[in-house]
């Protein structure tokens, strides 16, 4: 069985993002997954800077014990990188940080 998730979210929808990161929370907080990680990518970075209850649920990421990643390319070209610092995310390359979570097993989910 594998136990280990790669939540992606990649969509500007606000609905498709809460529910991904709905599902990470829930899945950190009830067990449901040994390992969740989370990268948030694309259109959805500028959403987390708006959006306070997708904050909320990064904020519940952190606490829960996996720190999102956010995409630096993106990030770095649309002026976001210091705002989702300050939201507690880690601002990478998200490329191969995603390849190699395929490669150790993570199952990507996108949202």
């Amino acid at each position: 069985m594998n136990d280990k998730v790669l939540v992606i979210i990649s969509s500007a929808d606000r609905e498709k993002a809460i529910t991904g990161l709905m599902y990470a929370t829930n899945s950190l907080k009830l067990l449901w997954m040994k390992e969740v990680k989370v990268v948030v990518f694309g259109p959805s970075q500028q959403l987390s800077l708006k959006d306070k209850e997708i904050q909320g649920y990064l904020k519940e990421l952190i606490e829960l014990g996996t720190t999102p990643f956010a995409c630096k390319y993106i990030a770095d070209h649309e002026g976001l990188s210091k705002g989702l610092s300050d939201l507690g995310m880690d601002v990478v390359y998200v490329g191969t940080i995603i390849s190699d979570h395929i490669k150790r097993g993570f199952i990507p989910l996108v949202f």
